[in-house]
C-alpha cells in the first residue's frame, strides 16, 4: 500500500509540474517574465523581500499605488516561486512603499523628504535603509506615479544584476530626463496599421467601448516599466472621424484603462476636421468659427477624459490638409490650436516633417526652410516634433539640422522604432545604436550651458533652457502574439523607451538589461546575444545604404531594393533622385556646389562637410557627389569600397544567423527555431539588396566588378520585374 501511495503522490506531483514544464516562450511576456532565480539569487532574495508593505492612504482609493504592489507582489511570486503577501506592519526584509504624502508607518524623515523633493512627479528613490530597526527596502517617492516606476525599477534591478546582495546595498534615485515620452500608433481606425508588421492594431477599435482586450492592460504595464507616459492613438495620417462622439467613447475607454499605469491618450487629427465633417465652411486657422469650434471640441474632449495628453498634427505634409492650404504659417495653425487646449493643460505636438513637390529645392533642406524661420512664434504649449534625419528615417542619416538651430522653440525628437526602411519585422536590427547615435551627435553649437551640445541636451531643454521637453517613437506593436513581429524587435520598444527616461544611457547596456530580462541572466549568453545586436543594424546600412547612399526602396511599401525607380509622380519619390548615380560618378551634391543642404548646419559642422575628404565616411555620399574613382582612405576607389561594403553587409547577415545556431541549446526551442528562421531570411534578403544593386550601378558606371567580385545571381531586368502589391504596412 505504502509503495502504491508513494507512486500515487509522485504522479500527482507529476501533474501539479506539466504545466509549468509545458509552458512555451512565445514572446507575449516581452521583458516582464519574472522567472525563478537560482538557487543563490533566491535565498538571497528572500531576505530582502519579505512582506510588501504600502504606507498612506488604503489602496483602495489609490489605483497606481495598487498597480504597483501588484506588480510587486507579480514579480517577486514569479522569481521567488512562491507568493510575497501584502502586510500592513514593517518587519526585516519589507519592501515599503511610500509617497511621504500621508505617512502612518514611514517616521518624519527630513533626510528622506530632502532626497525626494526634487525628483518632481515622476522620480523615485531606492534605498536599502533601516525602518523602525528593521532592515527594509524603501520604494519612496513624491507621487504613486513615481511609486509604480519606482517598483518597476527594483524588478529590473532584481534580474538584470548578477548579485542579487548587492540590493543590501541600493540607493539609486532617479527622475526622467523628458517629459513627454510618446509612442505615436500609426494605427487606423479599422485596424490596418501604416507602417506595422506585427499584425493589425492592438485598439479593437469596433468593439470598443464596450469590450476590453486584456491588452490593454499589459501594453500598459511594458511602457510603464520603461517610464512611457503617452500614447497617441492613432495614425498622423488621420480621419475626422476620431473626433466624432462614437469614437471620442472609445478612447475615453482606453484612458480609463491606460491612467493608473501613468499613460496619458493622445490624439493624431486632421487638420480640416470641422470642414470635412460639414460643421463650418473652412479650416482656416484665423477664421473665428473655426477657432470656437476646436475649442467646444477640446472642452468636449475634456469633459470625458480629464487628463487628456492633447493632439498630433501632420499637416501640409505627403498631401495632408494644413494652415498653408490658406495662406498661414504653420506656426499660425498650431496656436490655433494649441488654444484650444491650453485651458485643459494640453499639450500640441506639430510635425515638421513636411515637402512639397511643387519646390524645387532637396528635399532635405525644406522642413528647416519652413520652420527656422518660425523660431519663437510658437505658443508655449507647442511642441516641434521633428524626425532624427532630413529625409525619413534612414538606416543612416545625419542628425537633422534643425536641432540647435531654433533656440526659442522647444523641439522634440520623433524616432522610429518600427522598421520601415530596415527590413520590417524580418530582419535583425538593434536601434538602441541608431538612437544613441543620433542623441549623442555634436550638433557643433555653442552654448553657455552645457560644454558639448549634443542633439539629447537640446531636447532635454539643457541648452536653451526650454521648460517643455519630449520625445516621440512610431510603434512597432501590434495584434503578433510576440508584440512586434519578432522577438529582437521588442528590443527596439525596450531601448527607446529607456532612452526617452534617460537619453545619456548606452545602447549596449539597454541590450544587456533587455537580454537579462528577456532570455537570461548568464553573462556569457548575454554577452553572446549582445554582441549580435550591436552588429546587426551596421550590417542592415552595409547591404543596404552603404557610405550615405539613402531611400533606395522599393516605391510604396519600401520592401527590397529598387534603385532604378525614376517614374513616380513626385520627383522626391524616385529612388534616382537620392543617389544621382549616372557616367560619373554617384551621390547627392549638398555642398555649397550643389543644393547648399550643409549651410544649414552649424558652421563647424558645414565646415565639414564642405570637403568630402573631412565628411565622414558614413555619411560621403549624402553630401557630395564623387567619381567612380575617388580614393577612398583605404587606398580603393569609391566604386570597389561600394562593392566591399555591400560584400562586409552579406557576411555580416551571415555571422549573425552563425552566432544565433551556436546558441541553439541555450535558447529556448521555439523562440530559437522562430528567430533562426528570420535570420535565413535576412541572409536572403541582403544577398538580394547586394546582388540588385551591384547590378543596377555596374550598368550606369559602366565598369568591371573586380577580379574575385560574385557576380550577381540573376540578370538586372529580374531584379526590376520584382513585384510586391500587398506588402505589409501600407495602411
Amino acid at each position: 500500500m505504502a509503495a502504491i501511495f508513494k507512486i500515487f503522490t509522485t504522479l500527482i506531483l507529476a501533474l501539479m509540474l506539466l504545466p509549468a514544464l509545458a509552458v512555451e516562450e512565445d514572446g507575449y511576456e516581452l521583458w516582464l517574465r519574472y522567472r525563478l532565480l537560482d538557487h543563490t539569487a533566491r535565498t538571497v532574495l528572500q531576505l530582502q523581500a519579505t512582506a510588501i508593505v504600502v504606507d498612506g492612504e488604503p489602496l483602495s482609493a489609490r489605483p497606481s499605488a495598487q498597480v504597483a504592489a501588484s506588480e510587486l507582489q507579480r514579480g517577486l511570486q514569479g522569481m521567488l516561486g512562491k507568493p510575497v503577501a501584502l502586510d500592513s506592519k514593517i518587519k526585516d526584509g519589507a519592501v515599503i512603499l511610500t509617497t511621504l504624502a500621508t505617512p502612518s508607518l514611514i517616521p518624519s524623515s527630513a533626510e528622506l523628504r530632502l532626497s525626494i523633493d526634487n525628483l518632481g512627479k515622476e522620480g523615485y528613490l531606492l534605498r536599502s535603509t533601516r525602518v523602525q530597526g528593521h532592515r527594509v527596502t524603501l520604494i519612496a517617492a513624491n507621487t504613486d506615479i513615481g511609486l509604480l516606476y519606482g517598483a518597476f525599477a527594483w524588478l529590473r534591478t532584481i534580474q538584470t544584476r548578477s548579485a542579487a546582495n548587492a540590493l543590501s546595498t541600493l540607493d539609486l534615485r532617479e527622475s526622467p530626463a523628458l517629459q513627454l515620452r510618446v509612442l505615436n500608433h500609426w494605427d487606423n481606425l479599422d485596424r490596418s496599421v501604416e507602417r506595422g508588421y506585427a499584425g493589425e492594431s492592438i485598439w479593437n477599435w469596433w468593439a470598443l467601448p464596450g469590450i476590453h482586450d486584456r491588452r490593454y492592460v499589459d501594453y500598459a504595464r511594458a511602457n510603464a516599466s520603461l517610464g512611457i507616459n503617452g500614447t497617441v492613438l492613432n495614425n498622423v495620417n488621420a480621419k475626422p472621424e476620431i473626433l466624432t462622439a462614437p469614437w471620442l467613447a472609445k478612447v475615453q475607454t482606453l484612458a480609463e484603462v491606460l491612467r493608473p499605469y501613468g499613460i496619458k491618450v493622445y490624439l493624431s487629427v486632421r487638420f480640416s476636421t470641422p470642414l470635412e465633417l460639414g460643421e463650418t465652411r473652412t479650416a482656416d486657422p484665423l477664421d473665428p468659427a473655426v477657432i470656437t469650434w476646436w475649442q467646444k471640441k477640446a472642452d468636449e474632449i475634456y469633459r470625458l477624459i480629464p487628463d487628456f495628453g492633447g493632439f498630433l498634427v501632420k499637416a501640409n505634409s505627403e498631401g495632408q490638409p494644413g494652415p498653408q492650404d490658406y495662406q498661414r504659417s504653420h506656426a499660425d495653425g498650431a496656436n490655433m490650436l494649441a488654444q484650444a487646449l491650453a485651458p485643459h493643460q494640453g499639450i500640441l505636438m506639430w510635425r515638421a516633417f513636411v515637402y512639397a513637390d511643387d519646390k524645387p529645392t532637396d528635399r532635405a533642406k525644406q522642413a528647416y526652410e519652413q520652420f527656422k524661420p518660425l523660431d519663437g512664434s510658437f505658443a508655449p504649449n507647442v511642441l516641434l516634433q521633428v524626425k532624427n534625419g532630413a529625409i525619413d528615417f534612414q538606416p543612416r542619416e545625419p542628425a537633422h539640422p534643425l536641432f540647435g538651430a531654433m533656440p526659442k522653440t522647444p523641439l522634440m525628437m520623433e524616432f522610429q522604432i518600427t522598421k520601415e526602411y530596415l527590413g520590417f519585422a524580418t530582419h535583425m536590427a538593434y536601434l538602441g545604436s541608431l538612437f544613441e547615435e543620433v542623441l549623442q551627435s555634436n550638433t557643433g553649437w555653442h552654448s553657455e550651458n552645457v560644454s558639448l551640445v549634443t542633439i539629447a541636451k537640446i531636447i532635454d531643454g539643457s541648452v536653451h533652457k526650454n521648460t517643455l521637453t519630449g520625445i516621440a517613437g512610431v510603434a512597432n506593436i501590434g495584434s503578433a502574439r510576440n508584440w512586434s513581429g519578432s522577438h529582437f524587435d521588442q528590443a527596439n520598444w525596450y531601448a527607446y523607451g529607456r532612452l526617452a527616461w534617460n537619453p545619456q544611457t548606452s545602447a549596449r547596456v539597454l541590450a544587456n538589461e533587455w537580454i537579462a530580462q528577456t532570455f537570461s541572466r548568464d553573462p556569457a549568453l548575454i554577452s553572446a546575444i549582445s554582441d549580435m545586436m550591436m552588429l546587426s543594424r551596421e550590417a542592415v546600412v552595409n547591404y543596404m545604404t552603404p557610405l550615405g547612399l539613402h531611400h533606395l526602396m522599393g516605391t510604396g511599401h519600401h520592401h527590397g531594393p529598387a534603385p532604378w525607380v525614376a517614374d513616380l509622380k513626385r520627383p522626391e519619390w524616385n529612388p534616382v533622385y537620392y543617389h544621382q548615380a549616372d557616367r560619373q560618378g554617384i551621390g547627392f551634391e549638398r555642398s555649397a556646389l550643389g543644393s547648399d543642404a550643409i549651410a544649414q548646419y552649424s558652421p563647424v559642422l558645414a565646415r565639414l562637410y564642405a570637403d568630402p575628404h573631412t565628411t565622414p565616411e558614413k555619411y560621403l555620399l549624402w553630401f557630395h557627389h564623387l567619381p567612380w574613382d575617388y580614393l577612398m582612405p583605404s587606398g580603393r576607389s569609391l566604386w570597389v569600397e561600394l562593392l566591399t561594403h555591400y560584400d562586409s553587409g552579406v557576411a555580416q547577415a551571415a555571422d549573425l544567423q552563425a552566432r544565433w545556431m551556436r546558441l541553439q541549446t541555450l535558447i529556448d526551442a521555439r523562440r530559437h527555431a522562430e528567430v533562426a528562421e528570420l535570420l535565413a531570411q535576412q541572409l536572403q534578403e541582403a544577398n538580394w539588396w547586394r546582388d540588385a544593386c551591384i547590378a543596377y550601378f555596374q550598368s550606369i558606371s559602366g565598369l568591371p566588378l573586380p577580379a574575385g567580385t560574385k557576380v550577381p545571381a540573376l540578370p538586372l531586368d529580374e531584379y526590376k520585374a520584382r513585384q510586391f502589391p500587398f506588402a505589409p504596412g501600407r495602411g
